[in-house]
């Protein structure tokens, strides 16, 4: 098996009524058109590891990362003890990548060396078609701490780039981009750390479908309660404070 490039990491309940999303993630891993290892995060007691489709369990590129205890958080944060590839993404269980989505950011991060490379998200409805999710970020080069300057304040909505969009260097999302220790809106945090520190791209690319379907959970009308804001105003707080130390002598006691 050859070294892998890209490691993604799928955070997953397992529960039965998606795992058919999980086979066709797996299919558009399948179609990508660069080496990768898979690393699959059942999370919650409910998470019966053995529960995952054969196919997927025999391929010698997944790994299992299991943890019994609730929490995507944790699952992401710990699944990083088990990356090899120098490039790490975040996959949801019932999401898929379109053609060239690994391949099309990795070549770009390594032509320019940049921290991280993102591309646009695009909705993929039950119908088949795409529309694209227009995020405030503009296509192009950021600064560290740039991309928080596009995100006017946490009662405007979520972070300005969505995490499955990035493809990370390893190196930076273990030094500086945790998901947060939160139930709901890690992957804020984890988006203010990688952009807040490290200089990067998005590209015009789609190199995400994002599934509509009744059971997505940030979907659910609970789903934006305060925890949820208190998550917004912790991240948007986090980017503010990198963007200003970035422009700041380092403060010394």
């Amino acid at each position: 098996m050859k070294q892998p490039r890209i490691a993604v990491i799928t955070p997953t309940g397992l529960r039965p009524e998606r795992l058919s999303y999980l086979i066709d993630l797996y299919d558009s891993l399948l179609a990508q058109d660069i080496h990768w290892e898979w690393i699959i995060a059942p999370n919650g007691r409910q998470a019966d590891p053995h529960t995952i489709p054969a196919v997927i369990a025999a391929d010698p590129r997944v790994r299992i990362c299991a943890r019994p205890a609730p929490g995507a958080a944790a699952a992401r944060n710990t699944s990083l003890n088990l990356v090899r590839a120098p490039y790490v993404c975040y996959v949801d269980d019932d999401d898929v990548l379109p053609l060239n989505s690994l391949a099309v950011r990795y070549h770009r991060a390594e032509e320019t060396g940049l921290g991280w490379v993102a591309g646009m998200s695009a909705d993929l409805h039950k119908s088949g078609e795409t529309t694209i999710w227009e995020c405030a970020t503009p296509p192009g080069l950021h600064e560290p701490g740039d991309v928080w300057t596009y995100w006017p304040s946490p009662q405007s909505g979520k972070p300005p780039i969505g995490h499955t969009m990035l493809l990370t260097r390893t190196a930076i999302a273990r030094a500086y981009a945790g998901h947060g220790g939160l139930t709901k809106g890690e992957d804020y945090v984890y988006v203010m750390s990688v952009t807040g520190n490290a200089a990067g791209e998005l590209l015009s690319d789609i190199t995400y479908h994002y599934r509509h379907h009744p059971g997505q959970w940030t979907k659910q009308s609970h789903y934006r309660d305060q925890a949820e804001f208190d998550a917004r105003q912790f991240a948007w707080n986090q980017g503010q404070a990198l963007h200003q130390l970035r422009r700041k002598p380092a403060l010394t006691g």
